[in-house]
């Protein structure tokens, strides 16, 4: 592995240029090992990606966000997890497909690409075949992205915000919208719009995902309208209803409920409107969230 980028870290937006081999902390809490809280299979991503098989996803620690309703909080925020040497993260490729996984779903993984990049010249080296999902928030560094060219099959980023106040005010980031703006587009020139196999998996493309919050249903609209008019049409985005006040969310007024009906409506005719492909989350699904039990499975 290249660690010299670990001497001054520039892997993310937020540039820190902390020393993480001196076990230096900066806005991710990363140092230079990687720290892993969960691999698993997992059922609850988009049809074409968790399949009946289900996707073999690595919820990494740690991040560069600060979202107020994170659902994932006790990894992104509060670091709980597992430090892990690179042959073992290989290991757990392998583990996956062997257990049938459709792919490889590497969650918040931006801090330690140096190190998933060696992880997946080994595993591919030993045998490993099924895609590779690059999970994401969306607030990535270009030349970060750059260096994953070759390695990632499937980006599937979020576009969260499209006015930089609310992702100030909610995420703790001044610059989502133009960061993700350049990102998306870097995913896209690289893997293109999504192909299939025979069974409805994909095998290489971006997935554009976006939570819909609830009292912000014009930020909403900006973001599909964003991409619309911006990436290839034959793009996928898949639409989150999911969304329910977890964390913080609950001090805070504006996102301290479900959607409701007639926002998801709204939000689904302008997603109709608009003549892009992709997926809608059902509401009800709002009833009931699954959260991944990181606590008790690392």
């Amino acid at each position: 592995m290249d660690s010299k980028i670990l001497e001054k870290c520039t892997l993310c937006p937020h540039e820190c240029k902390v020393n993480r081999l001196n076990k230096e902390i900066g806005r991710c809490k990363a140092t230079d090992k990687v720290k892993l809280a969960l691999a698993s299979l997992h059922y609850f991503e988009e049809p074409c990606i968790s399949g009946e098989k289900g996707s073999g996803t690595i919820f990494f620690s740690g991040c560069n966000m600060s979202c107020k309703f994170c659902q994932n909080f006790k990894i992104s925020q509060e670091g709980l997890g597992k430090e892990i040497e690179i042959n073992d993260l290989a290991n757990e490729f392998l583990r996956l497909q062997k257990e049938n996984a459709n792919n490889i779903n590497l969650v918040t993984g931006f801090m330690y690409i140096p190190q998933i990049i060696e992880a997946i010249h080994i595993a591919r080296s030993k045998g490993l075949k099924i895609p590779i999902v690059y999970n994401s928030s969306g607030y990535e560094s270009l030349g970060a992205l750059k260096m994953l060219e070759g390695y990632i099959d499937v980006y599937l980023p979020d576009f969260k915000y499209f006015d930089n106040e609310l992702s100030k005010k909610l995420s703790n980031i001044n610059n989502y919208r133009q960061i993700a703006e350049v990102a998306l587009k870097e995913m896209y020139r690289q893997v293109g719009a999504p192909r299939f196999d025979e069974n409805g998996m994909i095998k290489k493309g971006l997935i554009i995902r976006h939570l819909v919050l609830p009292n912000h249903i014009e930020n909403s609209k900006n973001v599909l309208k964003w991409i619309k008019e911006n990436i290839d049409n034959e793009v996928y985005v898949s639409i989150m209803a999911q969304y329910f006040p977890s964390h913080k969310a609950m001090e805070t007024d504006d996102i301290n409920r479900k959607l409701n009906i007639n926002e998801y409506n709204e939000i689904e005719q302008y997603v109709f409107d608009l003549n892009l492909n992709g997926y809608m989350q059902d509401l009800e699904e709002n009833e009931e969230q699954y959260v991944p039990d990181f606590e008790n499975n690392n």
